[in-house]
């Protein structure tokens, strides 16, 4: 029976590690489904999705523990099966002076009006003109049906003007 997991990888980034990766999830007989990886703070970051056969769980635990024994940390956790989102999808955009704080109040915002969130990225970059820090963030959103737009960008527009920040709320 097939297992479907989920790979959570760190590690000192190196040229290869993706390659070595898919190379171990393919000696396994494993399926490479759904990956976020990135390059954090010089550091190999990355979650991977895949299908392996039940019996071949432990093929993919030798292969990638011969990846890199020192300088990559990877950890296998069953998946479960998939819960389909529900509701509405949004889309935020978000960016203003960088300060501590930003992403505690929109999620809080976000989390108490249960608001599920899907993905999220952000960035701190330099302005071009002054130097100051600019945060940025991107979310993918999925609003419960009891919960119209209007209300989750009344509670957006609430918070950014105490956080000094422009949110653009979309429908997907």
């Amino acid at each position: 029976m097939d297992r479907t997991l989920i790979l959570t990888a760190i590690g000192s980034d190196r040229p290869g590690l993706t390659s070595a990766l898919a190379a171990a999830v393919h000696e396994a007989g494993g399926n490479w489904l759904e990956s976020h990886l990135s390059r954090m703070a010089g550091k190999y970051v990355g979650s991977i999705l895949i299908q392996v056969a039940g019996e071949d769980v432990k093929r993919l635990e030798a292969a990638i523990r011969n990846i890199d024994p020192v300088g990559l940390t990877v950890t296998i956790a069953d998946a479960g099966e998939p819960i389909p989102a529900a509701g509405q999808a949004l889309r935020l955009d978000l960016d203003g002076q960088d300060h501590p704080g930003i992403v505690r109040e929109v999620t809080t915002a976000l989390a108490d009006l249960g608001v599920n969130i899907e993905t999220l990225e952000t960035t701190v970059e330099p302005m071009a003109e002054s130097g100051v820090l600019l945060f940025r963030a991107q979310a993918e959103l999925t609003a419960p049906p009891t919960v119209h737009v209007r209300e989750i960008a009344a509670a957006l527009e609430r918070i950014s003007a105490e956080i000094m920040v422009d949110i653009t709320l979309e429908a997907r």
